[in-house]
């Protein structure tokens, strides 16, 4: 698989089921920044055993419609981001902070009440369960520094770079020991910098440096306009996309098939390797294989089929489950019919 052409991979999430969490619940305000432990249906003594079970499903949906690249579906965790950044010390316990959400309203989210570091693992058994039961390359997921940074109210740092740095150094820590329990990739997830593109340009790219900084491993990088049930407003550029260029990781994940992006702007991400997102996610239809393989082929004169991995344009964390597996069965026909036509 190491050298297979046009290799697909999930992004993240996968669409959890019913009897493990209140889907409707979850899907009625923004994603979780702090933990809302009240969204799982199953008791606290049970819970790991179902999350453990939910995984499996996820896996092997992923596994059954041919992806190559898979993930653990995020099964464990209420939102993308708040699994990790509220695990970390430096977060206070007691009380909870007040941000801006990506629509405009206030958000509950983490207080920093004091340095932020990672004294233990966090994800750790969730890539050692994966590894143990699958024999597909696999992705880890993190959220990235700079987007903690932004879902957090400060009130130890009283600057904005300085806490984005301090993320930094905990995700450093977590991916070297994310690789060291078997992930084949480890992705960092900063949506932010395409939210907050100003505050971007003047931190951003260090942080996401010195999070990588030392890692041996394959690392991505995922950035994308929101959830799609959550944000419907996309855009036919990111506002925060070439400055990627400059920095350190090996793979980029974006969304192409949703906000019909012009294309031409991945020649200038020429160092990496490009997850392309194929699979619409605000669009329930499932795509016929020649959409697929046609937004595959578009991609082919700005960057080499060499360098592209067909993907979802982001996760499925909020779509049926049934949908989600037909669509990646959609992404595989697709990208075999584009695969074929390079033959």
């Amino acid at each position: 698989m190491a050298n297979k052409l046009l290799p697909t991979s999930g992004v993240g999430s996968y669409a959890q089921p019913d009897w493990l969490i209140d889907r409707e619940a979850l899907a009625a305000g923004s994603p979780p920044r702090v933990r809302r432990k009240g969204l799982w249906r199953v008791e606290p003594k049970f819970l790991e055993e179902a999350q453990d079970d939910a995984t499996i499903i996820a896996i092997r949906d992923q596994e059954r419609a041919g992806i190559d690249i898979i993930t653990d579906g995020e099964t464990r965790r209420e939102s993308y981001s708040n699994r990790f950044s509220t695990a970390l010390d430096g977060i206070d316990t007691e009380r909870v902070g007040t941000a801006t959400s990506r629509k405009g309203t206030p958000n509950d989210v983490p207080l920093v009440s004091g340095p932020i570091k990672r004294c233990k693992p966090i994800g750790v058994r969730d890539v050692e369960f994966l590894r143990a039961n699958t024999d597909r390359q696999i992705k880890a997921t993190l959220p990235g520094p700079f987007t903690m940074s932004e879902q957090a109210e400060d009130a130890y740092y009283k600057d904005p770079e300085a806490l984005a740095m301090a993320y930094a150094e905990a995700v450093n820590a977590e991916m070297r020991d994310l690789f060291a329990a078997g992930a084949d990739v480890v992705q960092i997830d900063e949506p932010f910098v395409q939210a907050r593109p100003d505050n971007a340009r003047a931190y951003a790219i260090p942080a996401i440096d010195k999070a990588l900084e030392g890692i041996k491993g394959t690392t991505a990088l995922h950035l994308c306009m929101g959830y799609a049930a959550m944000i419907k407003q996309r855009y036919d550029a990111y506002h925060f996309l070439t400055e990627l260029a400059e920095c350190t990781v090996d793979q980029i994940s974006l969304e192409t098939a949703q906000p019909d992006l012009d294309l031409s702007v991945l020649a200038e991400l020429s160092g990496k390797n490009i997850i392309l997102g194929v699979i619409n996610m605000n669009d329930m239809a499932i795509e016929a294989p020649e959409t697929v393989a046609e937004r595959i082929e578009r991609a082919y004169p700005h960057v080499p089929p060499e360098r592209i991995i067909p993907a979802p344009d982001c996760g499925f964390k909020y779509i049926a489950r049934e949908i989600s597996f037909a669509k990646l069965q959609a992404l595989v026909a697709g990208t075999d019919l584009a695969r074929s036509r390079l033959s």
